[in-house]
């Protein structure tokens, strides 16, 4: 590996606007290390080098005439997951029924990169749709985890977490509708925020479960992800979900947590969110991790949250309601796919036709469990039922957070498992999202930080920490203050250990 691709986002733009290094010479050094790693990781689905120097060339023209930088983070590389438009490149999320489909307007997620200066080397691969824990669901095959290259990344955003842990990008951005940030955050050994439902804009956003999905970033240390986090955060007129409402103030709040201790700070362990089911490499390196916030001067209270234990059912009715809802626009008859369309079948079997060369298995499944669940006679018992138990969940939040500043548990039960080792058990792929899958329910902010690795298998484990709504700021200053605790204890950050990849030649 090359210096540059080893620095974090903070540093790179900072050599950039000193000019020790020019933006055009970070973004080769990172396309050469995806041209060297992915035809073992499989990160990307669309790689745009031409684009990514032009706008790399524009940063240094800036930098040239001393004009101010778009940005903190202008000339850093981005990994853009592939359910975020963008102009001019593909957006497939995952699927064949997008192949080749060209957006002719960008997310305004993508639209805030650019104009913040960031250089996105291109689209991640991704469960179908978002749909799945581990990135083996996409169509265009699965991605590997660069720990162990015979484990999945987690799900859906496996290639953007892939790419930070290959050194592939220094950033990426990441959606989160269970859990598939902070799920692949943990199982590779970065950190991966959901920020507070309705604070990133979803305008662009290909939607799955419309109350549930939202963007957010990923990176490998707690500052580059609040940077980034500042970037993408804030109100949006094109969003009728998006909350108007200032970013919390993320990046003051890492910043202050790097270089603090958390005296005063009440830190709550859910006792939902561990114990039986959970490996045991998993458990000790989460009690680890809260001996450590201890040590900082954080008070540990134990909570109990009664409802936590029916998120993941409720979760896989609203979810499969909400996308057999959002997915029945992928009809044949506007745009994407199009199968059988001749003069001897009626529009109704070319839908059907289409609709099942398009979508795959798991796809499916959730649109058949969720048009189940939206049927005469089934929606008060299954969909209802499904919404008050969300009630539930959201209450019991707020009572714990009536008791402690942030709630902390596992990101997920296990380390990184096998490829195809849970593709014929749907239920056990699902409990993958155990953990992460309550803060998504209730809308409020959660984030995952590498606390080690598991004795079991030596693969990164992940704590996760939740916060209020618009409260994010206080789950950046706990995992800064963690992670500077963390690597001094440890002889260094976590992703240094990541094994080199055989690089192709």
């Amino acid at each position: 590996m090359t210096d540059l691709i080893r620095l974090t986002a903070a540093e790179i733009a900072a050599k950039i606007q000193a000019k020790e290094v020019s933006a055009v010479e970070v973004a080769r050094a990172h396309l050469d290390r995806i041209d060297a790693v992915e035809p073992a990781v499989h990160a990307f689905l669309h790689i745009d080098g031409d684009r990514a120097l032009q706008a790399a060339k524009a940063v240094d023209e800036d930098v040239a005439a001393g004009r101010p930088a778009a940005s903190p983070l202008a000339g850093v590389p981005l990994a853009l997951k592939d359910v975020l438009t963008m102009r001019g490149a593909p957006t497939t999320c995952g699927s064949k029924m997008l192949e080749g489909w060209e957006p002719p307007y960008d997310a305004t997620v993508t639209l805030r990169l650019l104009e913040a200066g960031l250089v996105i080397l291109g689209k991640t691969n991704m469960d179908e749709f978002a749909m799945g824990s581990s990135t083996e669901n996409s169509a265009y095959g699965p991605t590997r985890n660069p720990w162990d290259l015979d484990r999945i990344p987690g799900g859906s955003g496996g290639g953007s977490a892939a790419a930070l842990a290959a050194f592939e990008a220094p950033l990426a951005i990441g959606t989160d509708t269970g859990g598939s940030i902070r799920q692949p955050g943990s199982v590779t050994g970065t950190v991966g925020v959901k920020p507070t439902y309705g604070t990133v804009s979803r305008y662009g956003l290909v939607a799955f479960s419309s109350s549930l999905d939202q963007a957010g970033p990923c990176a490998r240390t707690v500052l580059d992800a609040a940077l980034l986090h500042e970037v993408i955060a804030g109100h949006d007129p094109l969003d009728s979900t998006s909350i108007d409402a200032p970013v919390p103030p993320v990046v003051a709040a890492a910043r202050e947590g790097a270089n603090a201790d958390l005296k005063g700070l009440r830190v709550g362990v859910v006792t939902e969110l561990a114990g039986e089911g959970y490996q045991p490499g998993v458990l000790a390196a989460f009690e680890a991790a809260v001996a450590q916030l201890r040590e900082l001067g954080a008070e540990i209270v134990e909570v109990s949250c009664p409802s936590f234990d029916l998120a993941l059912p409720a979760y896989y009715l609203i979810a499969p309601s909400e996308c057999s809802s959002n997915l029945a626009r992928f009809d044949a008859m506007r745009y994407g796919l199009r199968v059988g369309d001749d003069a001897t079948r009626s529009a109704e079997e070319v839908m059907s036709l289409t609709r099942e060369a398009g979508f795959g298995a798991e796809v499916k499944r959730r649109i058949m469990l969720g048009t189940y669940a939206l049927s005469s006679g089934y929606y008060d018992a299954y969909y209802g039922s499904a919404q008050k138990v969300r009630t539930l969940i959201k209450r019991d939040f707020d009572a714990a957070f009536g008791q402690v500043d942030v709630l902390v548990s596992p990101t997920t039960p296990t380390t990184a498992f096998g490829i195809g080792e849970r593709t014929d058990d749907p239920i056990a792929m699902y409990r993958a999202d155990l953990c992460t899958i309550p803060s998504s329910m209730a809308g409020n902010a959660a984030l995952s930080i590498p606390c080690g690795l598991s004795a079991c298998d030596g693969l990164p484990v992940g704590l996760q920490i939740m916060s209020p709504a618009l409260q994010d700021h206080r789950g950046y200053r706990v995992a800064a203050a963690y992670e500077t605790a963390r690597d001094a204890a440890q002889g260094g950050p976590l992703i240094t250990r990541v094994p080199e990849l055989e690089v192709a030649h």
